[in-house]
């Protein structure tokens, strides 16, 4: 299994950010990259409908790339169907939350650690069980931020209108005095700038891609890490924007030769 590809998913843009940490913790492997952009956001789905779409998904990439493992980079997909995946599917299925709840907990210096993500996340209480499960005693103070993901998707990263939400959103949490906010959703990196220039320096906010893809290291030794390729990445969706691909780009900070947009139902 050594020199097959490592699939990532995610439900749009956001899932890059883990694409970008797994390209720099493992440079040689080559990596494989679905964007479910017809069907986000996945935070107001029920469990049932977002199980059947990971499940698609995963099918997709171990019959289209023979993937020897996949990342789900997506927040509520890990929150909902990543047990059920790692029931129903061989191959090592590594979700965010886990990795996300343990850089929380390295980095807090007070124990009281706010989360934000979608509704799906939030309501979940996944965040909030691992948190406890990793430091019993932590105060979570959690918050669902469902106009984040528009925001993204329509590049509002910054300005009156970015700023706005955030501080609509954000308001009860700092006034709880939290002292680590933990981006619950892969988009919400792309909106880092203006969440840290709201919480202010003294917050320090934790993005779970890097710690993903250091966790994602140490579990495919046991499969074989590529250590000679020249990596490499491949990029599907299930619906192709003009804008995807451009922000996609800019984000990644390469170059995408190509886009493929599949119809995933059949999957």
């Amino acid at each position: 299994m050594k020199h097959q590809p490592i699939g990532i998913f995610d439900s749009g843009l956001g899932g890059l950010t883990v694409v970008k940490a797994i390209q720099k913790e493992l440079p040689q492997e080559r990596l494989v990259y679905f964007g479910d952009t017809a069907r986000i956001p996945y935070g107001t789905k029920s469990p049932d409908t977002i199980i059947r779409y990971s499940r698609q998904i995963i099918r997709f990439l171990l019959s289209r790339e023979k993937v020897k493992a996949v990342v789900v980079a997506c927040n509520t997909s890990s929150a909902w169907a990543l047990d059920a995946m790692r029931k129903e599917f061989k191959v090592p299925i590594l979700g965010v939350i886990e990795p996300g709840a343990y850089a929380a907990v390295e980095v807090t210096r007070n124990g009281r650690i706010g989360v934000i993500g979608t509704e799906g996340t939030i309501y979940s209480g996944a965040y909030l069980k691992e948190i406890h499960r990793l430091m019993p005693k932590a105060k979570v103070i959690s918050k669902p931020c469902p106009l984040f993901v528009p925001l993204v998707e329509e590049g509002k990263l910054t300005g009156f209108v970015a700023e706005a939400v955030v501080v609509e959103y954000l308001k009860p949490l700092l006034k709880e005095k939290i002292d680590t906010l933990l981006l619950g959703c892969t988009h919400y990196p792309l909106l880092k700038k203006t969440i840290q220039k709201v919480s202010g320096k003294k917050v320090k906010i934790v993005d779970s891609a890097d710690e993903t893809a250091r966790t994602l290291h140490r579990n495919l030794e046991a499969y074989g890490v590529e250590l000679s390729g020249h990596g490499s990445g491949k990029y599907y969706v299930s619906d192709l924007s003009r804008k995807f691909k451009e922000n996609a780009q800019r984000f990644l900070g390469r170059h995408i030769n190509r886009v493929e947009k599949i119809l995933i139902e059949k999957y």
